[in-house]
């Protein structure tokens, strides 16, 4: 009797200290998402981030202001994505992309500043992972190309996978 206690409680816990399977995942945390397109206060906070961009100094200020952006971007795009609002997320995901990108220049630069970067380089490979986590979840949910028709003008078909893929590939 004793002995089927012991399995059980061995097998309990091994259970319970298992999250399942998961192939990628990073402790990095993506910020909650602010404002979204069309509430009222999106604008003015769009405002903020633009004049914020001129209160971060040197290679590192510059860094922490470009990994905030891409991140408060590809959370938007995701959260939109989510309510089928292709046109705004695939707008926020090439936001998300152009801060990304200006990051990896913010490194080098601080870098042939001869600042030591290792630091900066860990939390970059981490927000690399999360963000690529982020989206291959959204690659699944999309689909292929949504074709959006404005009112009074002519329709633009949206090649959402292959942003995806190419926020993906940016990141790595």
């Amino acid at each position: 009797m004793a002995r089927y206690l012991l399995i059980s409680l061995f097998v309990f816990f091994i259970f319970a200290n298992s999250n399942g399977l998961v192939f990628a995942e990073s402790s990095y945390v993506l910020p909650y998402p602010s404002f979204m397109p069309g509430n009222k206060l999106y604008i003015i906070s769009e405002i903020k981030d633009k004049l914020s961009k001129y209160f971060y100094f040197g290679d590192f200020g510059k860094f922490k202001y470009n990994l905030s952006q891409a991140d408060k971007y590809l959370v938007e795009a995701k959260t939109l994505f989510e309510y089928k609002q292709y046109l705004l997320g695939y707008k926020s995901l090439q936001k998300s992309n152009e801060y990304f990108t200006n990051i990896k220049s913010n490194l080098v630069n601080a870098k042939n500043s001869g600042k030591n970067i290792e630091d900066k380089e860990k939390n970059l490979t981490e927000a690399s992972f999360k963000h690529v986590e982020v989206l291959e979840k959204m690659k699944e949910d999309v689909p292929e190309t949504f074709e959006w028709i404005p009112e009074k003008a002519s329709p633009t078909t949206l090649y959402l996978k292959k942003q995806i893929e190419d926020a993906i590939e940016i990141r790595h």
